[in-house]
């Protein structure tokens, strides 16, 4: 292999390559979404192979299908601050993000990819992608993707933090597409940022991206209502106002089944851990759970936060849900649950409108098990993301091999 900006060459006999980049600075979401790409992608195309790369501490505590595997970066934490620091390797911020951008560059050029998909930031975590961007726009064979979920932030906090990133210049330099995992009927992400029109006739609206629907296994005792913070780093609140509302009222039900999420630990949680056990089973709680459909396919509804794959989720099982939405560091939650309930999709716990009190949550808990599923609002076109990027993978691989044999 050389040393220079050029690719491996690529074997006319090998299968489709697609990478995938989430920087997964915190959380599960940007994981997830990449993992649920890249199944339906070699599914679709078993001849096809799917490598993510992401920064997510988690990332070896799931399963990936045949055909996908992943690249851990080392990992980078935000503080309080706003600031970032490496995780644990005791190095500078500046070091750690020189390091991880020259393991993504080095291999993207011994993975050769044909198509490459990045995930909400178009030039990686502090710019760690722009090296790799370059090399395979100055190859030419790898088709570049910029996927982004359905709301991002508020259109004039986006553009000032697109600005600072130099984000629009990159993705009008770099990206063959943009992918909207959502619907534009729902909300625009791009809206308020100065995309060119020739950007904007490249952007493709897929739908959301449906969950997993296959083989789940057998449920928990019925009946109950499922609990999730998603990741849980943010999630504190949330199940801190659930325990009150069970704690309050002695004769609530359904009983409910919490999933703390990787994230949320420490003294919170050993004082969750605590309150479930005096609640005698009308609680039961979990700490992870990779496989968390089979919880979803059981549940009677949801209470959950407002995180895009949580979303999915909700979507793509059906189940009625009430969603509290966190309002910092940004409104996207708040933004995307919403609308969702303008549309008919679940209920929100806005705590202006509503209050955030136990009273308020026992009612929704209440009313959960009565409210209408989703697909009672939006029964068509609302899930087929995963269809969409399928088909759109197998047009662009087939334009890129028609071109390589002129």
């Amino acid at each position: 292999m050389g040393t220079g900006a050029e690719q491996e060459p690529v074997s006319a006999d090998r299968g489709p390559r697609v990478m995938l980049y989430s920087h997964d600075t915190f959380g599960l979401g940007h994981l997830r979404r990449s993992r649920a790409l890249a199944a339906a992608i070699t599914a679709a195309d078993p001849s096809a192979s799917a490598l993510i790369l992401t920064g997510s501490p988690v990332a070896g505590r799931f399963a990936f299908p045949r055909g996908v595997d992943h690249v851990r970066l080392p990992g980078v934490i935000k503080r309080s601050d706003g600031s970032y620091a490496s995780r644990t390797m005791g190095m500078s911020i500046d070091e750690t993000t020189e390091l991880r951008s020259g393991l993504i560059r080095s291999t993207a050029q011994q993975y050769a990819p044909d198509i490459l998909i990045v995930d909400k930031e178009p030039t990686g975590f502090r710019g760690e992608l722009l090296p790799t961007l370059e090399m395979l726009k100055a190859a030419g064979t790898c088709k570049l993707i910029l996927g982004l979920r359905d709301v991002l932030d508020e259109p004039d906090v986006l553009a000032v933090e697109w600005n600072r990133k130099d984000a629009i210049p990159a993705t009008e330099s770099f990206y063959d597409e943009i992918w909207v995992y959502g619907l534009r009927s729902i909300y625009d992400p791009t809206a308020g940022l100065d995309l060119s029109e020739r950007i904007q006739n490249r952007m493709h609206w897929t739908g959301y991206l449906r969950r997993d629907l296959g083989t789940v296994g057998p449920p928990p005792e019925q009946p109950y209502i499922l609990i999730t913070p998603g990741g849980g780093g943010d999630g504190k609140a949330m199940v801190d106002l659930v325990l009150q509302a069970y704690e309050g009222d002695p004769d609530l039900s359904p009983r409910a089944l919490l999933v703390y999420g990787p994230f949320l630990s420490g003294d919170t949680r050993d004082d969750f851990e605590d309150r479930v056990a005096a609640l005698n089973g009308r609680v039961t709680a979990t700490g992870f759970d990779s496989k968390i459909e089979t919880l979803f396919s059981g549940a009677l509804g949801v209470v959950c936060m407002g995180g895009y794959n949580t979303f999915c989720e909700v979507l793509s099982f059906d189940k009625p849900a009430v969603i509290v939405p966190r309002t910092v560091p940004r409104l996207e939650q708040w933004i995307r649950a919403s609308r969702a309930e303008q549309l008919g999709l679940v209920r929100m716990l806005d705590e202006k409108r509503d209050g955030m009190t136990v009273e308020t949550m026992i009612a929704a808990i209440r009313g959960l098990p009565m409210q209408p599923r989703p697909s009672m609002a939006i029964s068509t076109g609302l899930l087929d993301g995963l269809d969409y990027v399928t088909t759109r993978v197998a047009h662009l691989l087939k334009k890129s091999a028609a071109k390589a044999a002129e």
